[in-house]
């Protein structure tokens, strides 16, 4: 077997995996009751083949730009996760590089612009097509006892407590049927089942989806009448809203002002390369900035900052610091005393912030996507060997894509509410 043949296999079992694994995210999100295993499985269909597509619209977008400059790239690579989204995005391999600023700026921009159209679409579908009031019902059967006015009930401490009960009880009798049953058949190891007695959380938690402009507005210009408009708590449940709100979310990803994401493809085109290292730099720490508030409070080391003790003060300044350091360790590989000192101010202010302002939170995932971009994909972007201005058309363009992100991005993509008595 060739490298090609090789290539193209491990391309395919990726995908059909990718695929697999929406499908399965899709089905749990839709949450019907009542179906069979498979059928679960395919009533995820809508938002795997939804959500691929646009994915892989905005990868073949790179794909065909970059072969139209010659540049030898590779068919698009998906990443499987069976969890939350079902996939951690795609990517396509260039084995060159791009000689003009002009081709590495097109090559960049295509992909998040075709996504973008691609997402419009589905949108568009998505928010003239909305299913009646009581769609909800079918993923949520508890709901229908409030009826129309279901909303100002179920998101209380009341209902989560009575369904965590009902879920208790059914866990109960399977439980107990189970036991009789590997009774009968001799194959129990128990000598006896002991019912349990149901203790109700403290606290019960409930996701939502996070908003950001343009799915707001389409929201609002798209839908006549608005009672029809799902909650951020069950947008889930619907799979073309869903799947186009995820496909923005990526595609303002994708267009962060960084390194050599799409985004920082599009500012060393307007920019050029000695302007792209600053805003660069500067952008991503103010990302880190924002995104760590929070953290002195809740963390991975389980450490409170304003009320631990001096040895635990330590351990968690320490780790912390070289955390924030070693993003920005590679960037500054020959001043390494900056890195020391941005590291000590990002910690410094944050402090501050959280000292000040306790009930600020910032949303602590995105400092786990700003460690990769900073220790791994790095926040420079290589000059071209030809750095031609862009002409007016492009310029547009690349401004246009700056507005995308503006309009696409979700500071907080889950919002996690904590609903107590």
């Amino acid at each position: 077997m060739n490298t090609n043949t090789r290539t193209y296999l491990l391309q395919a079992v990726l995908f059909l995996l990718t695929l697999a694994s929406t499908t399965y995210c899709g089905a749990e999100w839709l949450g019907y009751d009542g179906l069979s295993d498979w059928d679960f499985f395919f009533s995820g269909l809508d938002y795997s083949i939804t959500f691929l597509s646009i994915l892989t619209i905005h990868e073949m977008g790179h794909y065909f730009c970059a072969r139209k400059y010659g540049v030898e790239t590779t068919l698009p690579y998906y990443i499987p996760m069976p969890l939350t989204f079902g996939t951690l995005g795609a990517f396509i391999r260039m084995k060159g590089q791009a000689s003009s600023k002009r081709a590495m700026f097109d090559i960049g921009i295509a992909g998040p612009l075709a996504g973008f159209v691609a997402a419009l679409l589905v949108l568009i579908y998505g928010f003239t097509h909305l299913p009646e009031r009581d769609y909800v019902f079918k993923m949520n059967p508890t709901y229908a006892a409030y009826g129309e006015d279901y909303e100002k009930h179920v998101y209380t401490y009341q209902h989560m407590r009575m369904e965590d009960s009902l879920n208790f009880e059914a866990g109960m009798i399977k439980d107990s049927l189970a036991f009789i049953k590997e009774k009968k058949e001799g194959t129990t190891t128990a000598k006896q089942w002991h019912r349990q007695t149901f203790k109700p959380q403290e606290t019960y938690a409930i996701m939502a989806l996070g908003d950001n402009v343009l799915f707001w507005v389409m929201g609002k210009l798209l839908v006549d009448d608005t009672s029809l408009l799902p909650n951020h708590f069950e947008l889930f449940h619907y799979p073309f809203l869903f799947a186009g709100y995820l496909a923005l979310f990526f595609t303002a990803l994708n267009l962060l002002p960084l390194g050599q994401l799409d985004g920082g493809h599009v500012v060393y085109g307007l920019f050029g390369y000695r302007r792209h290292r600053v805003i660069s730099v500067s952008f991503f720490t103010l990302f880190v900035l924002l995104a760590g508030v929070g953290i002195f409070k809740d963390n991975l080391l389980g450490i409170d900052f304003f009320t631990a003790g001096p040895i635990e003060m330590l351990l968690f300044a320490g780790a912390y610091i070289y955390f924030l350091y070693s993003m920005y360790e590679r960037f500054f590989a020959h001043h390494k005393t900056t890195a020391v000192l941005i590291a000590t101010s990002i910690f410094a202010a944050q402090f501050l912030v959280e000292y000040f302002f306790p009930s600020w939170q910032g949303f602590n995932g995105w400092m786990v996507f700003a460690y990769l971009v900073g220790r791994f994909l790095g926040l420079e972007h290589p000059p071209a060997a030809e750095e031609q201005p862009l002409d007016w058309k492009r310029q547009v363009l690349g401004w246009f894509a700056l507005l995308i992100f503006v309009l696409c991005f979700t500071p907080e993509v889950f919002n996690v509410h904590l609903i107590t008595p």
